[in-house]
């Protein structure tokens, strides 16, 4: 092996490479190995970026050759050392000539993910040490808005990030990059049955309207009470759990392919109740018969075996009430680590907690809906957050919501990617019922409740990525269940293939 000099280091440079785990000879073998063989890149590309690197020189040689390889350009001593010259990093190391001791002191191709993976592992070393002096720093300042159990949080992120990106900051990234991302997503839509870029809902007018649900969107989900808001939640979270298959993603990772992982805060109601309405659901039997335990022995059978069916749905409820933001953030980390998590649903926005700093509710609802948006693009999920509507949507004839119903609306209308409205009709019109005598009313409204019941409505009243518009969903209220509703172009035939419940 040809003896290749990397630097004469001061004394503070000696002192921070003995402190600084780091392995110079690897990340010359590793160059070394690439440019001799342009082949071997693709063996460690989704191991190492230029990030990793130690030595700063290694990062520009590597990101050079690495951008000439992505083109199908040859990236060899001659061929990147153009792009080189005026690097006074490299100058120092020798210039151009540095390059070539690199090619010629690479001993053999088949080590060099093991060179690769050496240099990953130091460089998260590198970053473990400086994100504990980090911690150590701020646990040393006794400054007032800094609480030991925000510091940990915080910590807790950036260890999050850590371990699930190898590094603590993203920085800029390129546009390169950027478009690629953006190309990946609209090729799995492609690919997909369906043309979905995100995950199934399960309600099939529902996915047309939004294209699934995206990773790192915010999805408000409002309505007043007993419109079905937690209904419709748990419906979504039952169809999602309910169709998970893990497998081989378009990257090669191990992940989701079908349905997904999912995690529901029930700040309302407890763990036992929403399993209620979820069996209630799965079993086709009222969940008021349920609670009482009145079940005739069919319907009792049925129920055990719904419960046997459900054991394998990974949906996890966490039901800590007024849990504050940053403990809601810390907990749908931990979930992703260990279980692995593909959506998340609030139940509902206004029982969470801020940090208790904000002068008013209108600032502590903007703090909790940038957290919620914060959580959705840190872990890449999409997350469904229910929201109460102001009473004044009962002061109108018409009693269908808009987005300035929305409780302290400013905030949430501006953080949330989609907004929807769950509105149910015959909720209204049912409380509308004329008195028994008169008779010509009645009639009318008996037509009027005949071609309401069963139906449900949802309005997307903002989509920043699409459509607006309503979406119109069957609605069993003894089953609390929402389903695909058959229009009347669609009946007969194999048009009622559209008529699944879920």
């Amino acid at each position: 092996m040809n003896e290749i000099t990397v630097f004469n280091p001061t004394g503070a440079e000696i002192e921070a490479a003995d402190t600084m785990p780091h392995s110079i000879e690897a990340e010359q073998q590793l160059l070394g190995a690439i440019l001799t063989n342009n082949d071997v890149f693709d063996r460690i590309a989704s191991i190492i970026g230029p990030q990793h690197f130690y030595d700063p020189v290694h990062a520009r040689i590597f990101e050079t050759a690495a951008a000439r390889i992505a083109k199908n350009n040859l990236a060899s001593p001659v061929t990147i050392k153009a792009f080189l010259e005026e690097d006074e990093g490299l100058k120092e190391l020798g210039g151009p000539a540095y390059l070539v001791k690199l090619a010629g002191g690479a001993i053999s191709s088949y080590a060099v993910r093991d060179y690769a993976q050496m240099i990953y592992d130091l460089a998260i070393r590198r970053q473990l040490i400086a994100l504990g002096h980090d911690i150590a720093g701020k646990a040393k300042r006794m400054d007032v808005d800094s609480e030991p159990k925000d510091q940990i949080v915080e910590a807790e992120q950036q260890l999050y990030k850590l371990s699930e990106q190898g590094q603590t900051e993203t920085g800029f990234q390129s546009f390169l990059k950027a478009v690629t991302d953006a190309v990946n997503v609209a090729n799995a839509a492609y690919q997909r049955e369906g043309g979905l870029a995100g995950v199934s809902t399960g309600l099939i007018d529902m996915d047309k309207k939004l294209g699934g649900l995206h990773k790192s969107d915010l999805l408000i989900l409002a309505g007043r009470p007993s419109m079905g808001k937690t209904s419709l939640a748990t419906n979504l979270a039952f169809n999602i759990a309910k169709a998970y298959r893990r497998g081989t993603l378009p990257d090669g990772t191990e992940g989701s392919v079908e349905g997904g992982v999912v995690g529901f805060y029930s700040l309302e109601m407890s763990a036992e109740q929403l399993a209620a309405r979820v069996l209630s659901e799965a079993s086709e039997i009222p969940s008021h018969k349920i609670r009482r335990g009145d079940m005739e022995e069919s319907e009792f059978r049925r129920f055990v075996d719904a419960a046997k069916q459900l054991e394998s749905c990974p949906l996890y409820i966490d039901d800590t009430p007024a849990l504050p933001i940053s403990q809601l953030a810390a907990r749908a980390r931990r979930l992703k680590r260990t279980h692995g998590l593909d959506v998340l649903i609030i139940d509902y926005l206004q029982l969470v907690r801020g940090t208790g700093r904000s002068e008013s509710r209108v600032n502590e609802i903007s703090e909790i809906t940038m957290g919620l948006k914060a959580i959705a693009k840190e872990l890449d999920i999409p997350v469904i957050a229910l929201s109460q509507l102001s009473r004044a949507v009962e002061q109108r004839e018409d009693k269908r919501p808009q987005l300035s119903d929305l409780r302290e609306s400013g905030s949430i209308e501006q953080d949330a990617d989609v907004v929807m409205f769950v509105f149910r009709e015959e909720y209204y019109v049912e409380r509308e019922k004329p008195s028994d005598d008169r008779l010509d009313e009645i009639a009318a409204w008996q037509d009027r409740m005949s071609a309401l019941h069963g139906k449900a409505e949802v309005i997307i009243g903002k989509q920043r990525h699409g459509p607006i518009g309503t979406i119109e969903l069957s609605f069993e209220g003894q089953f609390t269940r929402f389903g695909n509703l058959v229009q009347p172009y669609q009946q007969g035939g194999a048009a009622l293939e559209g008529d699944t419940e879920f």
